[in-house]
């Protein structure tokens, strides 16, 4: 009898000590190995390299970003976009090694100043962006139509809005 609680007991200490290896073991590759994913910020001003054609003078536009992990969600918008604005169309993409690419449809009105409304078309585009200068950003816009890449630089916009705190006593 006294030898059965003998091999018990060892086969819980080993248990037991197989156990908190294995979870010293998860946890330190977990904080030497995984890392969460950069945030972003949510609204950029992209300025394009050259007109597009047929375009005497491009609009500035608006990118603006939702991020949720590694996946995103966009519009692009101009900068004189109001609350009349028409829907936004919808970019969707994937944030991966510091490179963003957006893809999606986009009303051409957005990007040039002179097409009346009636005279726009909705066109699939792609962005594409490298994050690991946060300050200035360049990247390239391919739309299905325009034959040549676009270049453009993209600078985060800060909100001016921010209210400070009331402290209260």
């Amino acid at each position: 009898m006294n030898n059965f609680k003998f091999k018990s007991l060892a086969i819980s200490g080993i248990a037991i000590a197989s156990v908190l290896i294995l979870f010293k073991t998860v946890t330190v590759y977990g904080e030497n190995q995984l890392r969460s994913t950069p945030l972003i910020h949510n609204r950029y001003r992209l300025t394009l390299a050259k007109n597009l054609p047929n375009c005497e003078k491009a609009n500035t536009q608006i990118l603006n970003i939702q991020q949720s992990g590694i996946y995103l969600n966009a519009s692009l918008l101009p900068v004189t976009a109001n609350a009349d604005t028409k829907i936004q169309l919808a970019l969707t993409g994937i944030l991966q090694n510091q490179q963003l690419e957006l893809s999606g449809n986009i009303d051409s009105s957005i990007l040039c100043q002179i097409l009346a409304p009636q005279n726009s078309q909705i066109q699939p585009i792609t962005i594409q962006m490298s994050l690991l200068h946060q300050d200035n950003i360049s990247g390239q816009l391919n739309i299905k139509n325009i034959p040549t890449t676009i270049k453009f630089t993209a600078l985060p916009e800060t909100n001016q809005k921010t209210t400070p705190k009331s402290e209260s006593h």
